[in-house]
């Protein structure tokens, strides 16, 4: 386990592609919340140490890799668990996010949907939830706003699988047959690599609502949206590195943020760097 380090910190974001996402990263030791409760669902993924609260009356003790749920209204405090305090990572969604969810995935639901326990020892989940709340808290520049696909893809996968488990909400039907619409978005996607749209605009211009188009596009593809997109660009990249272009105007042609990011993209996907790629083309 990663040792915790002795100096408390806190770091507060709000995600603009999730209508206002609330996000806390936070390593604390002697800092102690007073009771007091949120509007909103509370989603909080503990990374190291322990923290002890109270909640419906009772005493909870959450410690690494596990995931701590709390409904709205709910009164809660929060102190240290252990001597050397904790550091987590929360979500706190806007009121009505998951009833919004469901309505995209026909599953309505008229009061927001809540979570039967609060503490939970998942830590496949866990790892998820923590990769996402990082991508989400990266600030999100003009150059890194071609991943919202991605962050709004992502966040409705995720939150529906934490609903499902901890929720004991039903099983979505499986998406149907929408080749116009796949082929329409394939088509939108195609011709704007460097600046894609939004998952909402996308489902928005065939006509679907977003995670009934999300799913109903990994059906027939394979693969979300946005890895797809991925793939396309990549290729593209590919085609001009053969012609001689240099991997910083590839990068910035195709909406990569920075050259390393490209990098990184492309050796993962081919072994190689753009660099090595373009020079044994040349050879």
């Amino acid at each position: 386990m990663e040792p915790l380090s002795r100096e408390e910190r806190a770091y507060f974001s709000t995600s603009r592609d999730l209508h206002g996402l609330e996000l806390l990263s936070a390593r604390f030791i002697e800092h102690r919340y007073a009771p007091h409760v949120h509007d909103g669902h509370v989603i909080a993924v503990l990374e190291a140490g322990a923290e002890r609260y109270r909640y419906r009356g009772a005493e909870h003790l959450a410690g690494a890799g596990s995931i701590a749920l709390l409904n709205p209204d709910e009164v809660h405090t929060g102190s240290k668990g252990v001597e050397q305090g904790w550091r987590y990572r929360v979500f706190y969604p806007q009121p009505g996010s998951f009833e919004t969810l469901l309505a995209e995935l026909d599953l309505p639901h008229g009061t927001p949907p809540m979570f039967r326990d609060s503490v939970h020892q998942d830590p496949t989940l866990a790892c998820r939830l923590g990769a996402l709340h990082r991508l989400l808290e990266t600030p999100q520049s003009d150059a890194a706003q071609v991943d919202a696909l991605q962050r709004q893809t992502l966040w409705r996968e995720v939150m529906l699988e934490l609903l499902q488990r901890y929720a004991r909400l039903p099983a979505p039907e499986n998406p149907g047959q929408e080749p116009r619409a796949v082929a329409q978005a394939k088509e939108l996607l195609a011709s704007q690599l460097a600046a894609p749209p939004s998952l909402e605009a996308l489902a928005a211009t065939v006509n679907l609502s977003p995670f009934h188009f999300a799913r109903v596009f990994r059906r027939a593809t394979g693969l979300p949206p946005h890895a797809w997109l991925q793939q396309r660009r990549l290729e593209q990249a590919r085609a001009l590195l053969r012609q001689g272009c240099a991997p910083l105007g590839v990068a910035l042609q195709l909406g990569f943020s920075d050259q390393s990011h490209l990098n990184r993209q492309f050796k993962r996907a081919y072994g190689v760097t753009p660099g090595e790629y373009r020079r044994a083309c040349q050879r």
